[in-house]
């Protein structure tokens, strides 16, 4: 430590004189310690001194090991180099004795297989000269195994000459092989029994040839085969559309007298199967010229017949050649290899495979892709010319461009028929149907059903398509004969003169017959889109997305909503008798509230003689929609026909209240009428809705004439001028009455206006009115007229009510509940105060009545 440091660490053990007598004792503690390390650093250095010089002696040694090794080292490389050169010196002559022997090995076997060579040619012309084919095939076999190890030789000439001389060996053998052929069918089989059987070797032969060997041959077999068939059926005695049958007898006849000769040909040529996939297309270009030449349409039934057969014939051939696919065709020649009983044929074809496997096995230890080109050739040999063909439609397809005369037919046939249908229907279901729809329209989907199998069975091409908008036509003929069925409106002249134009007149039996149509159309609907399903599963995939029923689909919703609406309207017109005689009730001078109203039980029993008829016959969904359609045309209907009452007076009001009360109650009870409640709650709110604009019409007519304006606003704050001033009259005002209080309406209307002020429909609610439980109830009707008299006896003392309650406890609903309420009494002193209260409260900034105004 520093000088400074050291001072402070002797004031920190010594601040005070006392602590100075400690100073001896620590003294003698650092001397004892100072000896302690000396005594350590001592025996270190001891330690190192010995440690060091062991530590050189034993370097000294490593080194001299080292160097050592290194001179051992030297000498093992200097012995290697030695061994190296005597091993080379010994196998030097060693290296060119196994050069030479290689070389002396692949001449002897170049020069062998040349012999081999020479001598199999020589031996194939003279089997070529001699027409022996079963020994000539083996040797062919040989010949091209032999040529094959010579490619590398091709400049040679003595291999060039062998090439030539054995292309040209094949040449003959290919001449002789069609000759003897040219001779088959002729009748030399017979003449010659030994003829077959040469032919039979013939064919091993073309089979050790090229493919186009073969090919060509099969090719000019079946020309021949067919010459007789084009000569025989190019004629115009056979060539028509009515001849098409002995066409197929013929190859019939021809395959079957011609099968045992045939046999001479190998299974895996499939004579058979390309003779008959060339007598097709023969046939088919045949059919098209006869078809395109025929100078009118052809007969349907000669037409189809010729179709049948044709179908019939090809299906004939798929099941025979299994539909020419090169998995049956393999399947068919290992199960023939695989007889255990071979003929001479099958040991010499046994033989040639032993000969070719033989030498493909030695090229196959030198080239690794040899194994891969044996099974390439194997293959090869299974597989069948055109592999993959279709016989389905490759003759019947000539058919669908002519088709159209079916088409035709089918479509007269189904309209004559639907013709009858309609004409034989009596519009009613049989007795104990449970589905409520024509028996029409099932026989209709059942005779389309039969086409589209008759049509299916035929083709699934353009003629289904076609017959399928057939369909389509069809059906909405039948949608609109559903249509003209329905009930119509009077029309013409006595019609416009009696006031029943556009009426339609419905009795039960049409009601029920309407709900048939709605019914019967919802059935057409939905079965029309399985027919459209059913046709795109059996239709060809390019027609596919053509086929759609939603046209015909919209023709029955069309139908089944007209359906509804004209049973709305012929329930409707029922009604104009009840209509009538509300309008000629003596409301002006009605002395007392009674019970409902005679035209009220009309309405009853019409509604109870309907509904139930028609929840039973109509789905929950277009009976819901009905009830709907229904009461939004008798609600609207109801409030114009008060409008066309003479005057009302305050009784006759309280009167009419009461029956629409009645009427709103009929109207709710109409889905337990019909015994169907499902989405009631939904509509009692549409039936209340509507209803009680006619109760708010009631009500401002009840309302007195200074109130009436205000009142009028209140309840109906989308009514007309018109419309108001059809109130007066109908309160009974004089015209220049009418005439003030129609201008304080139009200014209140033009100061709204300006302010743009909200209208407001409040739900204005009355003193509880009993709702009549049926026509006979006096007691009911008794105690809402004298709520309606207590009612309208007591507007002061409401008005009392109103001044001794703060203006902060009434909300916009009671104030205008009690404007209402107040308005069905005489005017008095007190309501003109209180309106006047409220008409000044719109010009103050603040205070419950401005906020109520400016809510």
């Amino acid at each position: 430590m520093d000088k400074s440091s050291a001072l402070e660490y002797i004031n920190q053990m010594f601040p005070t004189e006392a602590s100075l007598t400690g100073v001896e004792p620590l003294m003698q503690k650092i001397q004892s310690e100072i000896r302690r390390v000396d005594a350590s650093i001592l025996a270190a250095v001891r330690q190192q001194s010995n440690s060091g010089t062991k530590a050189k002696e034993e370097l000294a040694a490593a080194t001299g090991a080292v160097q050592e090794l290194m001179v051992k080292i030297k000498e093992i490389k200097t012995k290697a180099e030695q061994s190296e050169t005597m091993v080379q010196e010994i196998c030097r002559d060693i290296k060119k004795l196994d050069c030479a022997k290689k070389h002396i090995t692949t001449t002897i076997t170049a020069l062998h297989r040349l012999t081999m060579l020479v001598s199999a040619v020589e031996q194939l012309q003279v089997m070529a000269a001699k027409r022996q084919y079963k020994e000539a095939a083996a040797q062919l076999e040989a010949v091209n195994q032999l040529c094959s190890h010579f490619e590398a030789y091709m400049d040679v000439p003595k291999i060039t000459e062998l090439r030539d001389k054995f292309r040209n060996i094949k040449k003959i053998l290919k001449s002789h092989v069609f000759a003897d052929f040219s001779s088959l069918g002729t009748g030399k089989e017979t003449e010659e029994p030994n003829l077959l059987q040469q032919l039979s070797d013939a064919c091993l032969v073309v089979d050790a040839l090229e493919p186009s060997v073969r090919e060509e041959l099969v090719k000019n077999f079946c020309n021949k085969e067919l010459t007789s068939y084009r000569q025989i059926f190019e004629g115009a005695e056979l060539a028509k559309l009515d001849k098409t049958e002995r066409r197929y007898a013929w190859i019939r006849r021809r395959l079957k007298t011609n099968e045992e000769i045939w046999k001479i040909f190998p299974q895996i040529w499939h004579v058979d199967y390309l003779l008959c996939i060339q007598f097709c297309k023969i046939t088919r270009a045949q059919l098209v010229d006869i078809l395109n030449n025929l100078k009118e349409k052809p007969e349907v039934g000669t037409l189809l017949l010729a179709l049948q057969r044709t179908l019939e014939f090809e299906e004939e051939l798929a099941s025979k050649f299994g539909g020419g696919t090169e998995k049956s065709r393999s399947k068919e020649s290992t199960n023939d290899d695989e007889e255990p009983e071979e003929d001479d044929e099958g040991t010499e074809r046994k033989r040639i495979a032993e000969i070719r496997n033989k030498y493909q096995k030695k090229d196959a230890s030198s080239d690794p892709g040899a194994k891969d080109k044996m099974e390439k050739e194997k293959q090869k040999d299974l597989a069948v010319p055109g592999a993959g063909f279709n016989f389905r439609g490759i003759i019947s397809s000539c058919f669908e461009a002519h088709m159209t005369v079916y088409v035709e037919l089918e479509e007269k046939t189904l309209m004559e028929n639907l013709e009858k249908l309609i004409q034989e229907e009596t519009w009613e279901t049989e007795e104990g149907s449970q589905t409520n729809i024509l028996s029409s329209s099932m026989q209709v989907f059942l005779i389309i059903r039969r086409s589209l199998k008759r049509c299916s069975a035929l083709t699934q091409s353009q003629t289904l398509f076609n017959l399928f908008q057939v369909f389509q036509r069809i059906l909405k003929a039948y949608a609109n004969r559903l249509y003209n069925r329905l009930p119509k409106g009077g029309t013409g002249i006595v019609a416009a003169a009696t006031g029943t134009d556009g009426q339609i007149k419905t009795s039960d039996k049409d009601e029920r017959m309407i709900c048939y149509i709605v019914n019967t159309a919802e059935y057409c609907h939905k079965t029309s889109g399985e027919l459209a399903e059913n046709v795109s599963n059996m239709i060809d995939p390019q027609f596919v997305d053509k086929v759609d029923m939603s046209e015909v689909q919209d023709e029955f919703s069309a139908v089944i909503t007209k359906a509804l609406i004209t049973l709305v309207n012929g329930i409707e017109t029922k009604f104009d008798a009840e209509m009538l005689a509300m309008t000629r009730v003596p409301w002006a001078t009605l002395e007392s509230v009674g019970d409902q109203s005679e035209y009220v039980n009309g309405i009853s029993s019409i509604l109870s003689a309907s509904i139930p008829a028609l929840g039973s016959l109509l789905s929950p969904t277009y009976f819901q929609f009905f009830l709907d359609k229904l009461a939004a045309s008798l609600g609207p209907r109801f409030s114009q026909n008060i409008y066309k009452c003479k005057s009302i007076s305050e009784t006759g009001a309280q009167q009419m209240l009461l029956d629409t009360q009645a009427v709103k109650t009929i109207l709710l009870e109409i889905p337990s009428l019909g015994k169907q409640t499902t989405a009631t709650t939904s509509y009692s709110k549409f039936v209340s809705r509507e209803m009680s604009k006619a109760e708010a019409l009631l009500k401002v007519i009840l309302s007195p004439v200074d109130s009436v304006a205000n009142t009028y606003r209140a309840l109906l704050p989308e009514g007309t001028l018109s419309d108001f001033q059809r109130v007066l009259e109908l309160k009974g005002l004089k015209k220049a009455d009418q005439q003030t209080i129609l201008e304080d309406f139009n200014k209140h209307a033009a100061t709204a206006a300006n302010i743009r002020h909200p209208s407001v429909a409040p739900s204005v609610a009355l003193p509880p009115v009993p709702t009549p439980a049926s026509s006979s109830a006096p007691a009911t009707a008794s105690a809402l007229a004298a709520s309606i008299s207590s009612a309208s006896s007591a507007p002061a003392a409401a008005f009392a009510s109103a001044l001794t309650t703060p203006l902060s406890a009434y909300s916009r609903e009671d104030v205008l509940t009690r404007a209402a309420a107040l308005g069905r009494g005489a005017a008095t002193t007190g309501f003109k105060r209180f309106l006047a209260l409220t008409e000044a409260a719109k010009d103050k900034k603040d205070g419950p009545f401005r906020k109520l105004f400016n809510s």
